[in-house]
């Protein structure tokens, strides 16, 4: 138990920056999309993606839970934009990732970071990941970062059309994830 917390910790100090910033720089934007963080949590994937969009604006989409993430919340996340100066990038929403409150095509890049696997049930998540496909852009992308049912996510995102691929495990969080990443035709 003291190695797990010890990896845990490593993990959430210095492995999940290094793979977030690798998941947004795989996406090769430009910085003037538009683009969301579904389970946006305190905002460390959604700061990370607002700082490749300096014409662009990230939303963020969090139910706010606190049984995973302690001190989760809107003004928290809010709090988080303000103090990297990016507040002005950022748009925090109120919202359910099943049921995204957003138009058919309104983004150019969706990312989520351990966020889907929390819903309770397969049919959840694959209309979460089902409503991811429908607010994407056509040419627009995404990357999914997960420890469980990133194949379900993969499944999913082919059947809505995507054109998809499942990374290799990534050992630099514990436990390990895989990244999904796909392209709307």
């Amino acid at each position: 138990m003291a190695a797990e917390a010890i990896l845990m910790t490593l993990s959430s100090l210095y492995g999940k920056r290094i793979l977030l910033r690798r998941m947004v720089d795989s996406l090769v934007l430009r910085g003037g999309e538009q683009a969301l963080d579904v389970g946006c949590g305190r905002g460390m994937l959604l700061l990370e993606t607002a700082s490749r969009l300096p014409r662009g604006r990230v939303t963020g989409i969090d139910l706010w839970s606190t049984r995973d993430q302690s001190g989760n919340a809107a003004e928290a996340t809010a709090r988080n934009a303000e103090l990297a100066g990016m507040a002005d990038r950022v748009q925090i929403d109120t919202g359910d990732m099943r049921q995204l409150p957003y138009a058919d095509a309104s983004f150019d890049a969706i990312v989520s970071s351990l966020a889907i696997h929390n819903l309770p049930t397969e049919t959840d998540r694959e209309q979460a990941v089902r409503e991811i496909a429908r607010v994407l852009k056509p040419g627009g992308q995404l990357a999914l970062l997960d420890f469980r049912h990133t194949a379900l996510y993969a499944q999913v995102l082919r059947e809505a059309g995507l054109d998809v691929r499942r990374l290799w495990p990534e050992f630099r969080m514990f436990p390990w994830v895989w990244i999904v990443r796909g392209r709307k035709a």
